[in-house]
C-alpha cells in the first residue's frame, strides 16, 4: 500500500494524525513545506498528500502546486482552519486539489476522504499504465515496421530510446513514456522524403539549398504527423524541437531557447549528435570533448550527465575480444544483439548492427532467406 503525507507545521498535529489513522493507513508526516517537498524526492511511494494551508515557509496553496508540478500523479488535499470561500476557491484552482477540509476534521470525515483520495489515486495509476503500455506498444510495432523498410535510419531507435531511459532516470524525472516515444519516433518524417533524396544525403553528397530545406523540416513534419493522434501533443513537440540548439538557433526559427525548449528535445538533441559522431568512427570520450566546443549548441547540464553516466558506461562495457560469436541462420534466436550489418547474399542490408532481433524482424529475414538468401555466418553478441 501506497503512503500518505501530512505536511503541517505544528508537531502536535501531525502527531495526532498518526495516532488517529495508523490503523487504516500507512502516513508519513513532514514539519512544514521544505521537509515536505524532501520527503516527495520518492514521490512513487505516495499515493495522496494533506497540506495545511498557514504555514510560515509556504502557504499550502503554493506547496501543493509544486507538488503538482513534480509528481501529477499524486492526489492533493487541504485541511485549514481559514475556511473563508475565496480560500477555497484559490486552493481548488491553483492546487488542483481533490478535497478541501476544514480544521479540526472529524475522524470519521478525514478517513471517509482519505479513502476516496487513494481509490482516485489507484485510477489515475491504472489509467496511465494503459495509456502507456497501449501507446508503447502500438509505438513500439510502428517503429519495428519503420525499420524493416529503412534499417539504417529506423534501425537504432531502441538504442536511443535505451539511452533516453537511462538520462530520465538521472535527471529523476517523473513519466518516460513520452520522451521513450519520441526517442522512437524522432525520425518519422523522413517518410515523406523522396528516396533519392535519402540517398543522396546518406552517400555525402553535396545537397542543394532547396533539398538542404527539405530536409531541415522534417523534424517539423514527424511533429505535424504525430500531432493527429491524440495524447501525442508532448511527443510531437519534442521532436519538433530536437534540432533546435540551446541558444535558440537552427529549426525550428521561432527562438524559443534554453529551459523553455522540451527537456526531452534537449536530450535528444546530445543523443543524437553524439551517435552521429560516433557512427563517424569518434570514440565517446572523444565525440564528447568535441560537442563541448560547440558553444551554446547543448544544454549544458544534460551534456555533462551523458559524459558521466555514458561514459563511464562505454568504459565498463566496451567491446572486449571475444564477446562475439557466430552462429547460422537456422541458429538466430529472437533477442539476438546484432555485432555486425546482416545482409542478403547479394549485400543487401536487412537489419543494421546493433539491433536486436525481433519477432517482425525474423519474419522478414525467413523471407529473405528464402527468395535471396542470408550471407552466413551471422555475428552477434556473445
Amino acid at each position: 500500500m501506497k503512503k500518505i503525507l501530512f505536511v503541517d507545521d505544528e508537531p502536535n498535529i501531525l502527531a495526532a494524525f498518526q495516532r488517529q489513522l495508523h490503523k487504516q493507513f500507512q502516513v508519513d508526516t513532514a514539519a512544514g513545506p521544505a521537509a515536505g517537498l524532501a520527503a516527495l524526492q520518492n514521490w512513487r511511494d505516495y499515493a495522496v498528500v494533506v497540506a495545511d494551508m498557514q504555514m510560515p515557509e509556504m502557504n499550502g496553496v503554493d506547496f501543493l502546486v509544486k507538488v503538482k508540478q513534480a509528481a501529477p500523479d499524486l492526489v492533493l488535499m487541504m485541511l485549514t482552519g481559514n475556511a473563508d470561500q475565496a480560500t477555497a476557491v484559490k486552493a481548488i484552482n491553483r492546487g488542483n486539489i481533490f478535497r478541501f477540509l476544514n480544521k479540526p476534521c472529524p475522524p470519521d470525515e478525514l478517513v471517509s476522504a482519505l479513502e476516496a483520495a487513494v481509490r482516485q489515486h489507484e485510477l489515475i495509476t491504472a489509467e496511465r499504465e494503459l495509456l502507456e503500455n497501449t501507446l508503447n506498444g502500438s509505438i513500439k510495432v510502428l517503429t519495428e515496421i519503420l525499420a524493416l523498410f529503412d534499417p539504417i535510419r529506423f534501425g537504432h531507435a531502441e538504442k536511443l530510446r535505451y539511452q533516453v531511459r537511462q538520462m530520465a532516470n538521472a535527471l529523476k524525472l517523473g513519466q518516460t513514456w513520452e520522451l521513450e516515444a519520441a526517442a522512437l519516433l524522432a525520425n518519422i518524417g523522413h517518410v515523406t522524403l523522396p528516396p533519392e533524396l535519402v540517398l543522396k544525403a546518406r552517400l555525402g553528397q553535396t545537397l542543394s539549398p532547396r533539398e538542404q530545406q527539405v530536409f531541415e523540416r522534417v523534424p517539423e513534419v514527424g511533429s505535424n504527423l504525430l500531432a493527429q493522434i491524440p495524447r501525442l501533443d508532448e511527443v510531437a513537440r519534442i521532436i519538433l524541437y530536437q534540432c533546435q540548439r540551446f541558444d535558440g538557433s537552427g529549426f525550428p526559427s521561432d527562438k524559443v531557447a534554453g529551459e523553455d525548449l522540451p527537456v526531452g528535445s534537449r536530450i535528444l538533441k546530445v543523443l543524437v549528435d553524439l551517435s552521429q559522431l560516433e557512427n563517424k568512427g569518434v570514440q565517446r570520450a572523444v565525440a564528447i570533448d568535441e560537442m563541448r566546443k560547440r558553444r551554446d549548441w547543448y544544454d549544458p547540464r544534460l551534456l555533462g550527465i551523458v559524459a558521466g553516466a555514458l561514459c563511464q558506461e562505454a568504459e565498463e562495457h566496451g567491446p572486449v575480444e571475444g564477446t562475439t560469436r557466430l552462429v547460422t541462420f537456422l541458429n538466430l534466436r529472437i533477442g539476438d544483439v546484432l555485432a555486425a550489418d546482416l545482409v542478403t547474399k547479394d549485400g543487401v542490408l536487412i537489419i543494421s548492427a546493433g539491433n536486436r532481433v525481433t519477432l517482425p524482424m525474423m519474419q522478414r529475414l525467413r523471407n529473405f532467406a528464402a527468395l535471396s538468401g542470408v550471407k552466413e555466418p551471422i555475428r552477434v553478441e556473445a
